[in-house]
């Protein structure tokens, strides 16, 4: 059976580092992203480095009032808290449920992830999230970066 592929290690390496970063300290998550880096965050789209750093970025002044961040997703996407900028749950835990990673034909690689996660006190939630990672002066970066919450709206 062997050693996974080179691309299997890289993505699982980045995801684990990223998921750390996220869940303990998010001002340090600049270090994975560049200039030209791309977020869409529940279909907010984020262009550039410190805009992506501000949207993931614990919010200033919003404490526990937040904790109902993502229920109200589950109520409509124009809600206030949901508008933004800066994400506004002080606490965060993911954990992974699957990861996928593919060979890109420019050598990227493309990752997907699929679990779950538990914001202050909000109930646990699935998401997904995908990353084009980029090999950038012999380090791996994040040239773009795709999350949804795993919600269904039969309505």
């Amino acid at each position: 059976m062997g050693d996974k592929p080179i691309w299997e290690q890289i993505g699982s390496s980045f995801i684990q580092h990223y998921y750390q970063l996220f869940d303990n300290d998010r001002t340090q998550l600049g270090a994975i992203y560049i200039d030209a880096s791309c977020l869409t965050w529940e279909g907010q789209q984020f262009q550039g480095k410190a805009a992506i750093v501000e949207k993931l970025s614990v919010s200033k002044g919003q404490g526990h009032a937040a904790s109902s961040y993502f229920p109200a997703l589950l109520a409509t996407a124009h809600h206030p808290l949901f508008l933004l900028q800066s994400l506004p749950f002080q606490k965060i835990q993911h954990s992974i449920t699957a990861q996928d990673h593919q060979p890109t034909p420019d050598s990227c690689i493309i990752s997907m992830v699929v679990g779950q996660l538990k914001a202050d006190e909000d109930p646990i939630m699935g998401f997904h999230q995908m990353f084009l990672l980029k090999n950038i002066n012999d380090a791996w970066v994040c040239t773009n970066d795709m999350f949804r919450l795993a919600l269904h709206n039969f309505g």
